[in-house]
């Protein structure tokens, strides 16, 4: 096997043996093979738009299959299998279409035939991974691989937004046409560059359809206070990132005495009018999800893993994990999705109630969330004179993705060395280094503001395009420093967009993307002066002079 997808890849160079997240080889091996599976299913499509006989649906379920080899996903082979052989079905049918259009199929990966198990599947996987691409140029060759893991991003955010109904043609045309794109070789550098800005260009509309899917469907995020402690009685814990699946479970536990609690990235799911209202919603429990293993363990109830981040289960709460949508671990019990979109929850909500539950309340102090846009806006006549006043001195967002990797205490220190007059806003599971701080306030506004999820950034970019029209300036020209932090590929869709939106001076930790090769890390240095991050005292001193 060979992955450097994420940032904790082994070495900082590449996972060779096993995934430091848990991925085997057979199961690098599957994702490798869908990948390509993805990449013929592409060329189909695209020839089937040519002709008229393009199949709508095809878009989400590219989405899916794209989305399950993203980090910490799927690492069930027969899981993988099953898609690896829908890809080939649907790509068949579509061909046949085609070709009684008048139209052209081009030979390999649109024509590919796997084998008939898995085993077989498996080596075909190995023969095309990242290290068998023929392309002999090393810069081309890394942005082929940005271009794929931006679009694996896009895939996340574009399957989360279609589970709400929110689906935009365009998005899943810009998939095709740049998953096509990777196999071929006519393509210069320069245009290379294009694409990879044209992925952060689609990821914003991507994220603007699932910012509408989860506000039109939950109301806008209110500010709320969210216990860090325990209720006495039997308890659900959710994880991931889907407030469908959330929503469900609430509505089935509602009124068997059960506390459903939020971690890693659903925390801010408490800000929302529509799931706030479920009186048994009751507190986070935990941090970020690479702690998941340890706090797991400790949860007296059923444990519900949604979207990404999941870990190998330990052994001690095997028989009391559930996965659902994508996510997929061998022997994990699976909750399947109806024909209408549904999903029966009663194993879990069996389980939660077969277990003791917590035996007393436990106080454990408060945190706050729900400052997306609308929430920061209502009071931006506030903000903005508290910045024109000299009351606030600048802004930093220090956001993106947590890891167990040395390095992140960095983000941590970074908080709590801002000046008194600063505020920090703050998104995705990053801000677990530092969710529990106590900053205080400047004028009744927090020094310290939870956005939201990773897809939030949409929240946090308007934010910045709102106040930057206040006063009537470029995003560049605001107080305004971005220090953030990466590990799988929705951050790495999201880099994409804030270069796309002509974003510079960005501080990026703990380590620099492996698959950048120098000449590609220099474009971007000349163009947007993207920087590693170095201390927090030298941040500090070089951002505020």
């Amino acid at each position: 096997m060979f992955c450097y997808q994420c940032e904790q890849t082994a070495a900082g160079t590449g996972c060779t043996k096993v995934g430091v997240c848990g991925k085997q080889p057979d199961v690098a091996a599957m994702q490798d093979l869908l990948v390509y599976l993805q990449k013929g299913l592409s060329h189909v499509a695209l020839a089937a738009r040519e002709k008229g006989v393009y199949e709508p649906s095809l878009g989400h379920f590219m989405a899916k299959a794209t989305f399950s080899t993203l980090t910490n996903v799927d690492f069930d082979t027969e899981r993988l299998a099953e898609l690896c052989r829908e890809t080939v079905t649907r790509r068949d049918a579509l061909a046949a279409k085609v070709k009684a259009a008048g139209g052209q199929i081009p030979a390999g990966s649109a024509t590919f035939v796997p084998a008939a198990d898995v085993a077989g599947m498996v080596a075909q996987g190995e023969a095309h991974g990242i290290e068998k691409d023929p392309e002999l140029n090393p810069d081309i060759k890394a942005l082929k691989q940005t271009l794929i893991y931006g679009l694996k991003g896009v895939a996340a955010y574009a399957d989360h937004a279609a589970i709400l109904g929110q689906e935009d043609d365009e998005v899943y045309a810009f998939m095709q046409k740049g998953l096509a794109a990777t196999e071929r070789n006519d393509i210069s550098l320069e245009d290379w560059v294009g694409l990879v800005l044209e992925c952060g260009r689609i990821n914003l509309r991507t994220m603007e359809l699932l910012d509408a899917g989860n506000t039109g469907t939950y109301g806008h995020p209110v500010p709320t206070t969210v216990p860090l402690g325990y209720k006495k009685g039997k308890a659900i814990v959710v994880s991931g990132h889907d407030l469908k699946d959330l929503q469900m479970l609430l509505e089935q536990t509602a009124g068997k005495g059960i506390s459903v609690y939020t971690h890693g990235e659903m925390l801010p799911c408490h800000g929302y009018p529509e799931l706030k209202k479920h009186p048994h919603f009751f507190g986070h429990y935990g941090t970020a999800w690479q702690n998941q293993q340890k706090e797991f363990a400790d949860f007296p109830g059923a444990i519900l893993m949604t979207t990404n981040c999941i870990q190998r289960p330990r052994k001690e709460y095997m028989d009391n994990i559930f996965t659902s949508g994508l996510v997929a671990w061998p022997g994990a019990q699976h909750i399947g999705e109806k024909a209408d979109g549904s999903k029966d929850f009663g194993p879990v909500i069996a389980k939660a109630l077969d277990m003791p539950g917590f035996p007393e309340d436990v106080d454990r102090g408060t945190i706050m969330t729900g400052f997306a846009r609308n929430a920061i806006l209502s009071v931006a006549d506030k903000v903005v004179e508290a910045v024109k006043s000299g009351a606030i001195k600048r802004f930093f967002l220090v956001a993106g993705c947590d890891g167990a990797k040395p390095g992140r205490n960095y983000y941590t220190e970074f908080v709590e060395k801002t000046p008194k007059d600063t505020v920090v806003l703050t998104l995705a599971c990053g801000k677990f280094r530092f969710f529990d701080k106590q900053l205080g306030d400047i004028g009744g506004i927090p020094r310290l503001l939870d956005v939201g999820q990773c897809n939030d950034a949409y929240s946090a970019i308007q934010i910045a395009v709102a106040l930057a029209n206040a006063f009537d300036c470029g995003v560049n020209d605001l107080p305004l420093s971005m220090v953030l932090s990466w590990y799988e590929q929705k951050a790495v869709a999201i880099l994409l967009t804030l270069f796309y939106l002509g974003i510079k001076n960005i501080r990026l930790g703990p380590s620099l993307p492996a698959f950048l090769t120098p000449n590609v890390l220099d474009v971007l240095v000349k163009n947007y002066n993207i920087m590693p991050i170095t201390t927090p005292d030298e941040d500090l001193k070089a951002i505020l002079g």
